[in-house]
């Protein structure tokens, strides 16, 4: 159990995971700057792999890139579909040289880019190459982390096939930190107001476009020292902080969704089931309370080798 949900105590890696932040924005802005827009920002994000967290593919002209995060050999390793391979050991380096290396890495994959050098969602950002503060970095702590993420990203997974609506992939948001996977209504929701800190508006206001259903993990933060996994509604209908969870979730008024610890969980009898009790209970309250059309937009959580039935048939 210790390996498949390990101890992900916020405090003893805070360092760790504030450089970590930084550095996965420095990949992520990459493949922002390399990628078309897709709604709802879901061209950025990186995502869960067997070896830690990558891109997938970003365009180079006629060819593809790809950056993955490997947390076993810990080492940012590029990949071109010219058969070009470089990579750099991830150790402790302060933010500044990992960003020089991280354009260092890409040019010798034929890639000529130029990236915004301020860090986004983060209070009083420091330009990535003027960031000598940063510098921390805990292998064995950053394993854990890509552990954990392990198991959410599962998880989502398996919930997300519960759903014949529009909804997310299941990716990693390098601004806010955290594994994330989203369900629609299909309806329009009211414009956002925006606001939040060093993310511009517009970007916030097309990611809230529609009304949603998001649930997530993160590991922490200052202003939220814990793990846990949070599910949030927009816009929040009436009632929906009220609505009753699975024993050791609760609505965190300040953050404005439901919070399950991951303490919680590691400690539970059967993990997996309460984590996929807490997820459907909390978008239940949000489709239920918002008055969605579940009848259209469920189904059975899917199975391998199992077609959906469509119409009577299969």
């Amino acid at each position: 159990m210790e390996e498949v949900w390990p101890l992900l105590p916020f405090e003893p890696w805070r360092d760790t995971a504030m450089t970590l932040q930084l550095w996965t924005q420095v990949v992520g802005k990459i493949r922002l700057a390399s990628t078309p827009w897709l709604n709802h920002s879901w061209q950025v994000p990186l995502y869960v792999t067997v070896r830690g967290l990558a891109t997938s593919p970003i365009p180079n002209g006629h060819e593809s890139v790809d950056l993955e995060f490997d947390f076993i050999d810990h080492s940012l390793v590029g990949r071109s579909s010219n058969g070009t391979v470089a990579e750099f050991s991830l150790r402790p380096m302060p933010v500044a040289e990992f960003y020089h290396s991280a354009l260092s890495l890409t040019r010798q994959l034929g890639m000529s880019i130029t990236i915004n050098p301020v860090p986004n969602e983060l209070p009083s950002p420091i330009a990535f190459p003027d960031d000598q503060l940063h510098r921390v970095y805990d292998a064995q702590a950053v394993h854990r982390f890509w552990r954990a993420l392990l198991q959410a990203d599962r998880l989502f997974k398996h919930f997300r096939t519960a759903f014949l609506g529009k909804a997310s992939p299941v990716h990693f948001f390098w601004g806010s930190f955290d594994l994330a996977v989203t369900r629609f209504s299909g309806r329009t929701a009211p414009r956002h107001p925006g606001g939040v800190p060093g993310l511009p508006d517009r970007v916030t206001r097309e990611a809230y476009s529609h009304e949603v259903s998001s649930a997530g993990f993160w590991p922490g933060s200052d202003q939220f020292p814990h793990a846990a996994f949070y599910s949030y509604a927009y816009p929040q209908p009436e009632g929906f902080a009220q609505a009753k969870m699975p024993p050791g979730a609760a609505y965190e008024a300040a953050l404005g969704e439901f919070l399950l610890p991951y303490d919680t969980v590691r400690a539970a009898s059967d993990p997996d089931a309460l984590v996929m009790d807490f997820l459907q209970a909390s978008y239940a309250a949000a489709a239920t309370l918002g008055k969605w059309d579940r009848n259209a937009l469920e189904c059975a959580l899917g199975a391998p080798n199992r077609p959906r039935r469509v119409g009577g048939f299969l």
